[in-house]
């Protein structure tokens, strides 16, 4: 399975028992390539729409950066799955998110609290690294990558992380977290696993583990809350 998939299949019981109780509409916020939960939205008799430049070109899909997208009418729920840290104004993602919520609607993050990114995090995944296939299409993984890239650059970890962070202009979780609180209404925010679907023989409930013996920072972050009136 591919590292994506895991990752939708693992985060699927958090998104799925935030939702609506009733059949509404659903807005996916950066759904990816595989189209992110929307089929499985689509599947609990939700309406279901999903915002990515790089979504797939089905119906119900707009290949489009969120900002650039304007909803027809306000949604019931909108699910954002690792896709805020990436952008380049949170605020200005958030106001958008904000606006096409109904007031009491749910918002449904999931992200990645980067600045946790430590070194003996980074050494626990490097030590789980996946075997590498010459016959994947899509390569090594972004922690390979990362793997490969910080013993070539000779830094210490904490200085490779930071340059990278940098260039690449990745928000951290305290700034998005204050950005979401600032225009919803928080239900449940907490700090779990993020990086087993990208290792070998590693399951959410190994990385937990090692997050409960204080081996590893928690980097996941699920939250919930609901859209405020006007």
């Amino acid at each position: 399975m591919h590292p994506d998939e895991r990752w939708l299949e693992a985060m699927w019981p958090f998104v799925r028992s935030r939702l609506p109780t009733t059949a509404g509409s659903v807005l996916e916020v950066g759904c990816g390539p595989l189209g992110g939960f929307v089929p499985r939205v689509r599947g609990e008799g939700h309406a279901a729409v999903g915002v990515d430049p790089v979504a797939p070109a089905e119906r119900g899909f707009h290949q489009v950066e969120f900002e650039l997208y304007e909803p027809p009418r306000q949604v019931d729920a909108v699910v954002a799955s690792v896709s805020l840290h990436h952008v380049a104004d949170v605020g200005q993602v958030l106001d958008g998110v904000a606006t096409a919520l109904t007031p009491g609607g749910v918002l449904i993050v999931l992200e990645w609290a980067l600045e946790r990114f430590d070194e003996p995090t980074a050494r626990w995944c490097f030590d789980r690294l996946p075997s590498l296939d010459p016959d994947d299409d899509h390569g090594p993984g972004w922690l390979q990558r990362h793997h490969d890239d910080w013993r070539e650059s000779g830094e210490a970890w904490d200085a490779y992380l930071q340059s990278w962070l940098r260039a690449e202009r990745l928000h951290p979780s305290d700034a998005i977290l204050r950005e979401l609180d600032a225009r919803f209404d928080r239900q449940t925010c907490h700090f779990g696993p993020y990086f087993f679907a990208g290792l070998g023989d590693t399951t959410m409930a190994d990385e937990q583990a090692a997050i409960d013996a204080a081996t590893i920072q928690a980097t996941g972050i699920q939250y919930a809350a609901v859209g405020r009136g006007p």
